[in-house]
């Protein structure tokens, strides 16, 4: 079903949003936006993506009318080196909206895969453009299948029992959410950002995991979030490492 902008404008009026039926990225257009000049909070959605864009150069599948697929332009009184905390407040904003919208409550996997019965149903993007930070969120909302490459780590909101997910209701919440929670970094600092991860995700902490880096693979259980926002994880023989990059899985 067509993305109803209408509703979505009365609900959000101080807001400029741009949507589209497809784009080959909502993250391109709104750096491009975000490099004019626009406005902080600027919406650019669509309901199709030909080359959603994902984390590490991977791409985001984006079946048309079948998700959330919006990046948002923030201008912030942050630094780039606040980028890691910026990212887990947006899953945060990921998750609240989510369990406003249907009742399910998701998980946290760090730094930024939003999950449900151990599948990816959300993922989230982060990267500087001048002085403004483009968020892209992608949620799979109606989602009946995947391709087969990647069928057994995806979900979606609709096979995880949630028929009907309006759209619509999902993004009002999502950018109400996203404000309360950039809100809460800003005011009262990356600490609280932290706090409310390490709670809300079960890999933050005590979580066996395993992590490719430096080309080796690393297995240990998670100790928390160092104050960058990157993950602790302390190997068996009780070395700690810091993972500064994505790609925990559980072990």
């Amino acid at each position: 079903m067509p993305f109803d902008l209408a509703s979505v404008r009365a609900r959000l009026p101080d807001r400029h949003i741009d949507w589209f039926a497809s784009v080959t990225s909502t993250m391109t257009l709104a750096a491009r936006l975000a490099h004019d000049g626009c406005l902080s909070g600027t919406i650019v959605g669509a309901d199709g993506q030909v080359a959603g864009i994902g984390r590490h150069g991977h791409t985001w599948h984006s079946e048309a009318e079948a998700g959330l697929y919006v990046s948002i332009v923030l201008r912030l009184p942050i630094g780039p080196i606040d980028l890691p905390v910026l990212m887990l407040a947006l899953g945060l904003a990921t998750q609240e909206a989510i369990a406003e919208t249907t009742g399910l409550a998701a998980d946290l996997r760090w730094p930024n895969d939003v999950m449900i019965n151990g599948r990816k149903c959300a993922g989230i993007l982060a990267q500087l453009e001048g002085t403004a930070i483009v968020a892209g969120i992608g949620i799979n909302v109606n989602h009946t299948m995947f391709p087969r490459e990647i069928e057994p780590l995806a979900t979606s909101l609709k096979l995880e029992g949630k028929r009907g997910v309006s759209r619509e209701d999902l993004l009002v919440s999502l950018v109400n959410s996203i404000e309360a929670c950039c809100k809460i970094l800003t005011d009262d600092g990356p600490a609280a950002i932290l706090r409310m991860f390490t709670r809300a995700s079960s890999y933050a902490e005590g979580r066996r995991v395993r992590v490719e880096k430096d080309g080796a693979m690393i297995e240990g259980v998670t100790c928390g979030l160092d104050p960058s926002g990157f993950l602790v994880i302390r190997e068996d023989d009780g070395k700690e490492t810091t993972i500064l990059a994505g790609g925990v899985r559980p072990a």
